[in-house]
């Protein structure tokens, strides 16, 4: 089945969604001061790792950077059957903390809210805010990003695929039409 792909950014196009990103976050926080990032394994997890790069270039400060795997915590294991475990990184306190949540793709809202709920097993953060790569819409839950590369209207049938080079450094994000 061939399908129809659009490329919604190339290389050069998720690098400078990036570095607004990370300029969008040192600004609404007034600096990197209590300032961590966490990705949501996978995807999210790379896209923080470029974030805390770009951030340490332009503050020239290496800020706290964690994973988390939502497996565990999503409320649909029952319907998907059985998934992988990942491995939760979380190698500094959560307590007060400004946490910058990050994912590849907002959807439906229900893999933040998962995240989320795997935050607090960890401590409560002084906030929560989130960063995505790619936000397309169809929210069953009243969750918005924080900041955003770009705004992708999409069908339900559709798939957002962001693909990453083999060092997990994000090359492109693809629009997958049936």
């Amino acid at each position: 089945m061939n399908k129809d792909v659009t490329v919604i950014l190339n290389k050069s196009g998720v690098q400078r969604a990036l570095t607004r990103i990370s300029h969008e976050i040192l600004e609404r926080n007034h600096g990197s001061d209590n300032l961590v990032l966490v990705g949501i394994r996978s995807g999210g997890d790379f896209l923080a790792a470029e974030l805390q790069q770009r951030i340490q270039q332009i503050e020239g400060v290496e800020i706290p950077l964690g994973a988390v795997d939502i497996t565990m915590y999503r409320d649909d294991l029952d319907s998907r059957g059985s998934l992988p475990l990942g491995k939760t990184d979380i190698p500094f306190p959560l307590d007060g903390q400004k946490v910058v949540l990050v994912d590849d793709v907002l959807y439906t809202g229900r893999t933040i809210r998962a995240a989320m709920d795997a935050l607090m097993d960890f401590g409560r953060p002084q906030a929560i805010q989130l960063a995505v790569l790619i936000d397309r819409g169809h929210r069953e839950l009243p969750i918005r990003a924080d900041f955003v590369g770009r705004n992708v209207p999409t069908a339900r049938e559709e798939n957002v695929q962001v693909e990453f080079e083999p060092e997990n450094v994000p090359s492109a994000v693809r629009l997958l039409k049936p």
